[in-house]
């Protein structure tokens, strides 16, 4: 079943040609020299269905890249998984490709995006694949990780954080037949697409095309957050490894208001959240980290104890932070008085802001908050 989709006035706000950077895979692939990277997104991963389209008429292939049929322009159809491969309208198939010609972009789930799309069975459903060109990728992901108001060199700093940080899950994830990276915040970046691409997304990009940052003539893993509060952590002090550009520095964005927190748990909430301690009596930060960041948090109720680590103290209570104090409060509740968003490893997203304000440039910024690093054209491997 197909309905018809409407573009309106975004097709008006995105960029009217492609910037193909003269660039070489970084990964050990067969390519010819001045060859584009791609960038594998999954869109959706694990689903019954999605629906898929394209903007201009699209022409929809097997694994075997024989042409099937075309996709009429501007409608939506919905693949499915069956035995075996996947169903779309009249065609049955291991896998479908969906190419726009010209310059359209193809429609997964409920977004536009650009490249074309894979639908592929997984083991959970179907996985929906956006083969995307990875500076392309980037247009989408400043604006969905930065305020695109924000100073050019912010941004163009996040677009090499960005940049670097994609390549170094393409090279992790390399035994993955079927994508690089997802495209949610709590893995991976914010990309959501054409709609979060804006006038101000394409300079940074472009300005800093084919750029990655690297250590010791590796890409490094380039980690950023929204604001540290006051200082970044050393790596060790958040997760289990030690990289040697992963180091604490003094950050700029302490005065940023929504890096500034308090949160009030009854002792009700918490038990819903940590499992096996019952009715909470008390919780304790027993260590920090040198900038005074909770590395452990005992949490002691009525059924027993629990100690949370590192990251976990973040996740389970879903705070913003790792950077508070403890009080108790009225009726038994307890009062987390923190500052900083993120895990306050790599750069501070609101850090580089303010430095760029104060009138640092770009590498400036990348400088300060990963240690020792060079800023290395994609290299091919």
């Amino acid at each position: 079943m197909k309905f018809q989709l409407f573009l309106g006035a975004l097709l008006s706000q995105i960029k009217g040609r492609h910037w193909w950077i003269g660039i070489f895979f970084w990964m050990a692939l067969v390519a010819p020299a001045q060859a584009s990277v791609i960038l594998r997104v999954a869109i959706e991963r694990g689903v019954n269905q999605v629906k898929i389209g394209a903007s201009t008429t699209a022409m929809v292939k097997d694994s075997a890249g024989r042409t099937l049929g075309q996709l009429p322009a501007m409608s939506a159809f919905s693949a499915q998984a069956i035995p075996g491969g996947v169903a779309l309208d009249r065609w049955r198939s291991g896998l479908f490709w969906i190419e726009p010609t010209g310059k359209g972009f193809v429609y997964i789930g409920d977004r536009w995006y650009r490249g074309r799309t894979l639908v592929v069975p997984t083991e959970k459903g179907l996985t929906a694949v956006n083969w995307v060109d990875l500076e392309e990728y980037l247009y989408s992901v400043i604006g969905g990780e930065m305020n695109t108001s924000w100073p050019q060199e912010a941004l163009k700093a996040q677009a090499i954080a960005a940049r670097t940080y994609a390549l170094y899950e393409r090279e992790r994830q390399r035994n993955n037949p079927v994508y690089d990276v997802g495209d949610s915040p709590d893995r991976w970046q914010i990309y959501k697409g054409v709609i979060s691409e804006s006038r101000n997304t394409y300079n940074p990009v472009d300005a800093t095309a084919g750029k990655v940052l690297t250590y010791n003539n590796k890409i490094i893993l380039s980690v950023f957050h929204a604001c540290s509060g006051g200082h970044t952590e050393n790596v060790e002090d958040v997760w289990t490894s030690k990289e040697p550009y992963l180091r604490a520095v003094q950050d700029y964005d302490q005065n940023i208001s929504e890096c500034n927190w308090v949160k009030t748990f009854t002792p009700r909430e918490i038990s819903a959240r940590i499992s096996g301690v019952g009715n909470v009596k008390s919780m304790t930060p027993e260590s920090f980290s040198p900038f005074r960041s909770v590395k452990m948090l005992k949490i002691i109720g009525d059924r027993g104890t629990k100690v949370l680590q590192g990251e976990e103290v973040r996740t389970a209570l879903r705070l913003k932070s790792t950077r508070f104090s403890v009080s108790k409060g009225a009726n038994g509740s307890f009062v987390l008085q923190g500052s900083g968003y993120g895990h306050a490893v790599g750069m501070s997203q609101w850090g580089a802001y303010s430095l760029a304000k104060r009138g640092a440039n770009y590498l400036q910024i990348l400088g300060h908050y990963y240690q020792g690093v060079a800023l290395t054209p994609i290299q091919a491997k």
